[in-house]
């Protein structure tokens, strides 16, 4: 059998001992939500259809291909263990479940979790058995329900506007770790430039002498043991060769972590970040922020690349037409992704998909704030992430504003759980407490665009809409959404921001005078346009939404990676 998406889900975090559990699994569509009335959780039960995981069922790949509101799935397959295998700990992992699941082993329920995004694991040791086993996963999801995060899952029967086909049930990797009961349960990385070296704090389970091995190129690169006795440990380890990650060039170290029986592989990258007044710093030089809008949309998968190579190539993509990092916009994107940003040394913005979420009520912090902690944690160690933003464009709600308390309680927990990158709170408005002072400008107009930011260059004032909603306070700054200029291949009711050009030749100047006049700003560290690749009826992408260019990409490579005032 062909499974998809057979690669190991986390490179970061990756034992030998593992099962790739895509493919073929029992699927229903429990419409009336009477599974758990009918016990289809009991080992003796049966769905009604197929589907291929780890796709949605709305998407192609998948073989159900139902574009209409499923407010509860249900997943079950078979698995054959044998007496070896169920010698340590059973971990089954999911790479994302939108939006609530609840995982059965052979009738029993193993566990639950809350959040569509974000990667977990459930420990199936005591109610697996040698021989055949039955797994049955049950997906809940109401994309309309103002305390689930949605991202750009469109909330009406078809695709409209900026919202696109929405994602039920199983949507990433499902995958089995066969793992000691002494063991690594979790690492943090914090690398230093200075003094070359890589600190690692541990969450172990069980005693004993916790080992990092580091190499560069296969070639042994310094190595660090402490006795722990469980719980929390801590490594210094010092590194015996430098060798910087930057842009375009990820030079990553591979870890190896041993433990009692345990042993784990992984990897990190040397890097420091920072601000210099307006400057963004990289290992402590200027770099100006190229990016682009990437929400990780495919045809065939919806949210699901349908191969790793696809993941890769969006970033060959980016970088073709001179873009050196992306912000991952109102998606959290799945591990294998980061782990080719990281090699490729391509710079991201780790989000969380907000819209959907009633940010004007108090009681949203909890639509929010344990899905976005678990993503930071999941993802701390990426070298590719530069900075996170939990939310994007909180526009006002039914006429009423959104809760600024939920907006600094959640940039507060960001800069607690991580305090080593900066936070936006809300890309494009509006500030409460933030890092990083950035705004959203659709101006296609390159000469009254340029004039709106010349104030900040000569008496530091930035040109910001709703002043009466928040205040410039002499932060670093950058416009994170500009351009989206529509240019559709196809003739079929697309659209894009503002009027589309009449030629080719005047997509491309007006292309070139927006993004000059955020190049020549030398109060501005970084630009973001939108987007990578057109999506479904949206169509300002550089790239049609089946990833062909529409333009010579020689053109933008040469407009984008021009020189930039701040990096003087």
């Amino acid at each position: 059998m062909n499974i998809p998406r057979a690669e190991h889900p986390n490179p970061q975090f990756m034992r030998e001992q593992w099962l790739c559990l895509n493919g073929e699994w029992q699927f229903e569509i429990d419409t009336g939500k009477s599974g758990m009335a009918r016990k289809l959780y009991k080992r003796e039960a049966g769905l009604s259809g197929k589907i291929t995981v780890p796709f949605c069922p709305e998407s192609r790949l998948s073989g159900v291909e139902y574009k209409d509101f499923m407010h509860c799935v249900w997943y079950r397959r078979t698995l054959e263990l044998t007496e070896a295998q169920r010698s340590g700990r059973l971990l089954l992992h999911f790479g994302a479940v939108d939006y609530e699941a609840i995982v059965y082993v052979n009738g029993f329920e193993a566990g639950r979790h809350k959040g569509g995004y974000v990667s977990f694991a459930v420990d199936i040791t005591k109610l697996a058995v040698t021989g055949t086993n039955i797994l049955t996963v049950c997906a809940v999801d109401d994309t309309r329900d103002p305390l689930v995060p949605r991202g750009k899952q469109s909330e009406e029967f078809y695709s409209h506007g900026c919202d696109y086909t929405r994602t039920t049930g199983i949507w990433q990797s499902v995958w089995l770790e066969f793992v000691p009961d002494i063991h690594i349960k979790s690492v943090k990385y914090y690398p230093d430039v200075e003094s070359a070296s890589l600190t690692i704090h541990a969450d172990l389970c069980g005693g004993g002498t916790l080992r990092a091995e580091a190499f560069y190129e296969g070639k042994s690169a310094g190595s660090a043991e402490v006795h722990a006795n469980g719980g929390f440990a801590s490594l210094y380890l010092p590194l015996s060769e430098t060798h910087l990650w930057e842009v375009g060039n990820g030079r990553l170290y591979d870890l190896k972590f041993t433990f009692a029986n345990d042993t784990v592989n992984s990897y990190f990258g040397l890097r420091s970040i920072g601000f210099d007044g307006m400057k963004f710093l990289l290992n402590g030089k200027s770099v100006f922020q190229r990016l682009v809008l990437d929400q990780g949309f495919y045809p065939d998968g919806i949210y699901t690349a349908p191969a790793d190579a696809d993941l890769l190539g969006d970033i060959l993509l980016s970088k073709a037409v001179g873009f050196n990092g992306a912000r991952l916009h109102e998606k959290v994107f799945e591990p294998r992704f980061l782990y080719h940003a990281d090699r490729e040394g391509y710079l991201v913005w780790g989000e969380f998909p907000n819209w959907g979420l009633d940010h004007t009520r108090a009681d949203a912090v909890y639509g929010i704030l344990p899905e976005w902690t678990e993503e930071i944690n999941r993802d701390f160690n990426h070298p590719s992430i530069i900075g996170w933003c939990p939310f994007n464009e909180t526009w006002d709600l039914h006429h009423t504003r959104q809760n600024d308390e939920v907006l600094r309680i959640v940039y507060r927990a960001t800069k607690a759980v991580d305090p080593t990158r900066p936070c936006i709170d809300t890309s494009g408005n509006f500030h409460v407490e933030t890092d990083i002072f950035d705004l959203h400008d659709y101006d296609q107009n390159p000469e009254t665009f340029r004039a709106r930011y010349e104030p900040l260059m000569r008496e530091g004032e930035f040109n910001i809409t709703f002043p009466d909603r928040h205040q410039y306070e002499g932060q670093p700054t950058f416009i994170s959404e500009y351009g989206g200029i529509q240019w559709s291949v196809v003739n079929d009711g697309g659209w894009g921001y503002g009027s589309a050009p009449k030629s080719g030749e005047e997509f491309i100047e007006r292309y070139r005078g927006l993004t000059n006049a955020l190049l020549d700003n030398d109060k501005m560290f970084g630009f973001c346009y939108t987007q990578l690749t057109d999506i479904e009826q949206e169509q300002n992408g550089l790239y049609t939404y089946d990833r062909k260019p529409k333009f010579d990409s020689a053109i933008f490579h040469e407009i984008n990676s021009r020189k930039a005032a701040i990096e003087d």
